[in-house]
């Protein structure tokens, strides 16, 4: 028996342009692409405002949890990616822990030099299961 497989874009240029789906439900699980700060027409938002950007980034993936029926309950990991790792920490780890509440994923935290577009601060990817209790 295989598994069923569907996928997710917003149909933003740089999907074609680097060849990715913003997420992969393959079986019960749905495996989400780095989130960044954009609008409904993939315009950046927040320059220059890490917590803007955070809130944006944190809006996007519920976007692509919503699409698939998923609530944030049902992350069990993300990844985060954020220029100037020391100097945005506690503001990432404020933000995260809002976000998910009493919940607790499992979470990778990295600092890097830069992310994909000039002004991005943060990048979070999450790998989530549609069986467990939303």
């Amino acid at each position: 028996m295989s598994a069923t497989v569907k996928s997710f874009n917003y149909g933003v240029p740089w999907e074609g342009q680097f060849g990715f789906s913003q997420a992969m439900q393959v079986g019960d699980t749905i495996y989400i692409s780095g989130q960044l700060a954009h609008d409904a027409e993939g315009n950046f938002v927040g320059e220059g405002d890490f917590d803007a950007q955070m809130k944006a980034t944190f809006e996007n993936l519920d976007k692509v949890l919503a699409h698939f029926g998923a609530s944030r309950r049902q992350v069990v990991e993300t990844t985060v990616l954020v220029v100037g790792l020391r100097e945005h920490f506690n503001a990432a780890a404020a933000a995260h822990a809002r976000y998910f509440g009493d919940h607790r994923p499992t979470s990778t935290a990295s600092g890097v030099v830069e992310l994909a577009l000039p002004a991005q601060l943060v990048e979070i990817g999450a790998v989530a299961r549609l069986d467990l209790p939303s």
